[in-house]
């Protein structure tokens, strides 16, 4: 049976992880504003972005993409999957839905398959599920880092787009929902084939007055592109980060209320023994003044 001294031990500790979980829930909920912050300034600039792609193709309809990373007949195209976990612990089943998501993906996709990971975490997942890790990537910790992240991921995946390592990359992360949780999700980034200029053709310009193309037609495409890439490679980490820290406050929020209980169970626990220990005294004064006064 617990003593007195061992439940406000426990007390003690529980007050102290209680504080440390409002500490964590304090953090994530304000790293969320700037992930989403970040995430709507992106949308807005990748819907930008698709415009202007959507007047090139208008006005230049001929307009031949590079083909050449495109498997050829029979070959089974070889596929590199970029995935987006987290560097830290706390985050409920963020790593774990992702990683299964993504196992499922792959598993219909034909031929060599080759995963980078973005997260410490994300890494010791994919490897428990027998997937080999080629590349591994820090986590940004801050939205002003997060454009190197993707400057080192656009550099090594057109290399390898180039010299025909791999045919198709495609990306997966976590995306938040409009109420709560996360949803993970999957988007082909290289290469750019027809599918994906005709994409841009099914779009509306917002007004009546539409644009003409300025300057080089050549160089355009290349801007426009290559801000396209570095948008929505921007865009899947903002997300990701959202959606982690939105899980974690989510677990912390849980801890929390358990803490909480815990601490309730606990002094009742408390109260009931030291009110049992001084029924006993008082039960012992009585008895010896009752054996006195015989």
């Amino acid at each position: 049976m617990d003593t007195l001294a061992h439940i406000q031990h426990k007390l003690v500790g529980a007050e102290d992880l209680k504080s440390v979980v409002r500490t964590m829930k304090a953090m994530a909920a304000s790293k969320i504003g700037q992930y989403e912050l970040a995430v709507e300034s992106l949308s807005k600039y990748h819907h930008t972005i698709s415009l202007g792609l959507f007047v090139y193709f208008r006005d230049k309809p001929g307009t031949q993409l590079d083909f050449k990373a495109l498997p050829g007949a029979g070959k089974s195209p070889k596929e590199c999957a970029v995935i987006f976990g987290s560097d830290q612990g706390l985050v409920g089943p963020f790593n774990d839905t992702l990683a299964t998501f993504m196992s499922r993906y792959l598993t219909d996709l034909p031929g060599e398959k080759v995963v980078w990971v973005v997260g410490e975490r994300m890494k010791s997942h994919l490897v428990d599920i027998d997937y080999e890790v080629t590349k591994s990537f820090p986590l940004p910790s801050v939205v002003e880092s997060i454009a190197s992240l993707i400057s080192q991921l656009l550099v090594n995946g057109e290399e390898l787009i180039e010299n025909g390592s791999f045919d198709r990359i495609h990306v997966f992360h976590n995306k938040p929902n409009s109420g709560v949780g996360y949803t993970p999700v999957v988007q082909q980034l290289l290469p750019l084939d027809r599918q994906w200029k005709q994409g841009f053709l099914k779009q509306q310009w917002p007004t009546k007055l539409l644009p003409q193309i300025a300057g080089d037609a050549k160089l355009t495409l290349l801007a426009l592109v290559h801000e396209y890439l570095f948008a929505s490679l921007f865009k899947a980490c903002a997300e990701s980060l959202a959606s982690e820290n939105a899980s974690r406050l989510i677990s912390m929020q849980r801890a929390e209320k358990n803490i909480s209980e815990l601490l309730d169970d606990l002094n009742h626990q408390f109260h009931q023994l030291r009110q049992g220990l001084i029924d006993e005294e008082l039960f012992d004064v009585i008895s010896g003044f009752e054996a006195l006064k015989k």
